[in-house]
């Protein structure tokens, strides 16, 4: 279908995320998830993961230029962010994350907690 996210990542034209990303996960192997706010980073904000060092992405997360004007508070916010909590209810067909939530919640303010560490580039 080739989506695009546009300038606001919410879509463009007809092709908005909200047209097949409903409120609530949409019965069906594979189907689209849901949740009231889906959306993709604006346009001017690189998708996170893509083409990323472990530690370029590392610093990215704790820079408020590169993570959407995040601070240490929003950082540990973020964690219970409704689209972040999409992805321990995908839906019927993706597989879950290796953790559990609360794991990843754990590791996470581990991580932000004790300097955020980015490791060497190999």
């Amino acid at each position: 279908m080739l989506p695009k996210r546009g300038v606001d990542g919410k879509g463009v034209y007809a092709m908005k995320c909200a047209n097949c990303h409903q409120p609530t996960n949409t019965a069906g192997l594979h189907a689209p998830p849901g949740n009231p706010d889906w959306h993709l980073p604006p346009a001017n904000m690189k998708m996170v993961f893509q083409g990323r060092t472990p530690r370029q992405l590392a610093k990215q997360l704790v820079d408020p230029k590169q993570n959407g004007n995040k601070d240490m508070k929003k950082l540990i916010a973020h964690a219970d962010d409704g689209l972040v909590l999409t992805g321990w209810n995908p839906g019927e067909g993706p597989t879950l994350p290796p953790m559990s939530h609360a794991a990843f919640k754990k590791a996470w303010l581990t991580w932000l907690n004790n300097g955020a560490y980015a490791p060497a580039d190999k």
